[in-house]
């Protein structure tokens, strides 16, 4: 979801491109975590890291699907009894393992760390991790997000065929929607957890002055920085790694480039809406625009996705 609730934003005929530059920094950080979770892809699947033993199985994305309303429920219920220490220590547990196997594949392409791959990953990873939780500044929570959501989107990505992915990226729209415009609890989980400083979410400030340390999440007017949910990066990107994956072509294909492509202009529809200063639902858009150029890559490429 796309937190930018409560800024104050002017008419679009006085914008300048200094209120522009969120919207494309924004961009350029969902095209970073495409761009390394297809770098990550490779190495993760040379290595057997997929969740699945078979990955064509549409019953694979009702799981995660399950998963996500089980989480969700658990953070909901531990934010109404003040018991957000709870949610801390497994959001920074799941930092370090998804860290240790970013690093890891990425270690496994260099030849002189052959044989220490794991150490090195489990080191930096314990490392970064400790740096978040003493420095939770805006830079460190983006580069540590920008690592959590192309690790967590390549490991899905090569989990998933393209069949399971597209009805997982449906059924996620429908329920982003739902959660933010209708029972609005995405809404009351996101301020629920903002204020424990976490890689849950992209901060870009709207001036290189601004701390996240002391200023934090704050409402109305006063509100110095745009937010973005991780999931808005990830949940797009397992279509562009499925395609790289799964397709015979494979590489940089039409499908591959037109759900990035198709990604990038969800993300401008859905930054229309934003800059009106409502709460919207990231998915819907992200994950249609994804859908939409894939298939119009499928259509220029003539690829079979059965």
């Amino acid at each position: 979801m796309s937190r930018n609730k409560g800024v104050q934003y002017l008419s679009s005929s006085e914008h300048s491109l200094k209120d522009y530059l969120p919207i494309l920094s924004m961009a350029g950080l969902i095209l970073i975590v495409q761009v390394l979770a297809l770098l990550l892809s490779m190495p993760m699947e040379i290595n057997d890291m997929q969740a699945f033993e078979d990955p064509t199985q549409v019953s694979n994305s009702i799981y995660y699907i399950v998963m996500i309303l089980v989480f969700t429920l658990f953070v909901l219920i531990a934010i109404k009894k003040n018991m957000k220490w709870i949610i801390s220590l497994l959001i920074y547990l799941a930092i370090v393992s998804t860290l240790y196997y970013v690093f890891f594949a990425l270690f496994t392409l260099i030849p002189a760390l052959a044989g220490l791959e794991n150490i090195a990953s489990l080191l930096l990873s314990i490392g970064l991790t400790v740096l978040l939780y003493k420095y939770p500044e805006w830079y460190v929570i983006d580069l540590l997000g920008v690592c959590i959501a192309g690790g967590v989107s390549a490991l899905i990505g090569i989990s998933l065929s393209i069949i399971p992915v597209v009805v997982l990226l449906i059924l996620l729209a429908v329920y982003d929607a739902i959660s933010v415009y209708k029972t609005k609890h995405m809404i009351a989980m996101a301020e629920g957890v903002m204020d424990l400083k976490l890689p849950i979410l992209f901060i870009i400030p709207k001036h290189l002055n601004y701390s996240f340390i002391t200023e934090g999440f704050k409402e109305g007017e006063k509100r110095e920085a745009f937010f973005m949910g991780l999931g808005d990066a990830v949940m797009p990107t397992l279509l562009v790694v499925s395609a790289n994956v799964f397709l015979e072509n494979g590489g940089l294909s039409y499908p591959v480039l037109g759900a990035m492509l198709g990604t990038l202009v969800g993300h401008i529809f859905l930054s229309i809406l934003v800059m009106r200063g409502k709460p919207q639902a990231g998915l819907p858009f992200l994950n249609s625009g994804a859908i939409i150029g894939f298939f119009i890559g499928v259509l220029f490429s003539g690829a079979s996705i059965l």
